[in-house]
C-alpha cells in the first residue's frame, strides 16, 4: 500500500473537505433546532443514553463514553453530572476496581430515549435522507467509512 499522507491535498479534496465540514454542521443544526422545537434536550444527550442501552449492562465508565461519542472529555463530565440530575443516569462505583465510576442507564434515560427517537428520525429523513439516492447513501456510507480509524 502506498503511503499518502504526506502529499499535499489537492484543490477538489480541500473543496470537499471544507463541504463535509460545513454540510455536516448544517444538518446538526438542523436536527438540534427540531429537538429544541419539540421541547426534547440536545443530540449529545440522546448519543450518551444510546451508547449506554447498546452496552452490556447499560453500563460504562465516563472513558468508554467518551470514546463512543466522541465528546471531550471535559464535556462528558459535565454531562453525565447533567443526567444525572435529571435522573436519566446513575453513577456508581465501577465493579471492575471500585475506584472509578461507571454510568448506568436508568428506566427514566430510557423513556427519554424513546420519546426523542421520532423527532430525531423525523430529522434525519427531512434534513439528510430525503436528499440521496439509495445508490447514493450506501456510497457515502462506504466513502466515510474510509476517514473512520481502523479498530
Amino acid at each position: 500500500m502506498i503511503d499518502k499522507t504526506n502529499e499535499d491535498a489537492s484543490p477538489a479534496k480541500i473543496e470537499a473537505w471544507a463541504r463535509l465540514i460545513r454540510s455536516s454542521a448544517a444538518v446538526l443544526e438542523q436536527v438540534e433546532t427540531k429537538l429544541k422545537v419539540a421541547g426534547l434536550p440536545p443530540l449529545a444527550w440522546y448519543d450518551v443514553l444510546l451508547e449506554l442501552r447498546r452496552s452490556e449492562g447499560a453500563q460504562l465508565r465516563p472513558v468508554e463514553v467518551e470514546k463512543r461519542t466522541l465528546l471531550a472529555q471535559y464535556n462528558v463530565s459535565r454531562l453525565i453530572d447533567r443526567l444525572a440530575s435529571a435522573g436519566l443516569v446513575e453513577k456508581r462505583k465501577s465493579p471492575e476496581d471500585g475506584r472509578g465510576i461507571a454510568v448506568t442507564l436508568t428506566a427514566k434515560g430510557d423513556t427519554l430515549l424513546e420519546d426523542m427517537w421520532p423527532v430525531y428520525k423525523a430529522a434525519i429523513q427531512s434534513e439528510f435522507a430525503c436528499h440521496l439516492s439509495e445508490d447514493e447513501a450506501a456510497t457515502l456510507f462506504r466513502l466515510l467509512g474510509k476517514l473512520l480509524p481502523r479498530e
